[in-house]
């Protein structure tokens, strides 16, 4: 992870911030860089054998887990990847307080689709509204 971080930010100018409260649950440490737009996931200490990435890493090595499409009405394009079949593994809805504490309140609206993708495409698919917050 550190490794990765370093690289991302020597070659992209990307700035990093601890998001492992999102990827405790799943067993994985992430980080996230707003900026470049990329986050990073790793098997936590200890759960290198049962984390969310770790059949993935077992399977391919490290490479793309998933790619996240930018969407403006994101229950609404869930509908339509649902319609042709593509399940959804887990969503994020955060509230406001949610998006304060944990993303440095950067955004009025933060939803997320993960869609089961991997067989298909080779990756996850994630549908993705972010709303930011309006500049004054």
């Amino acid at each position: 992870m550190e490794k990765s971080k370093r690289q991302y930010s020597e070659l992209l100018g990307a700035t990093f911030m601890d998001a492992d409260w999102t990827g405790e649950p799943f067993g994985i440490n992430v980080a996230i860089s707003w900026d470049a737009g990329i986050e990073l996931c790793a098997p936590m200490a200890g759960r290198e054998e049962d984390s969310a990435v770790s059949q993935f890493l077992a399977r391919r090595g490290e490479g793309i887990l998933t790619v996240c499409f930018g969407v403006d009405d994101a229950d609404a394009a869930h509908k339509r990847a649902s319609d042709r079949g593509y399940g959804c593994v887990n969503s994020l809805d955060y509230t406001q307080e949610e998006i304060d504490q944990h993303l440095d309140g950067l955004f009025n609206r933060y939803q997320e689709f993960f869609l089961d993708a991997h067989s298909s495409c080779g990756f996850g698919v994630a549908l993705v509204r972010i709303d930011p917050k309006q500049q004054p």
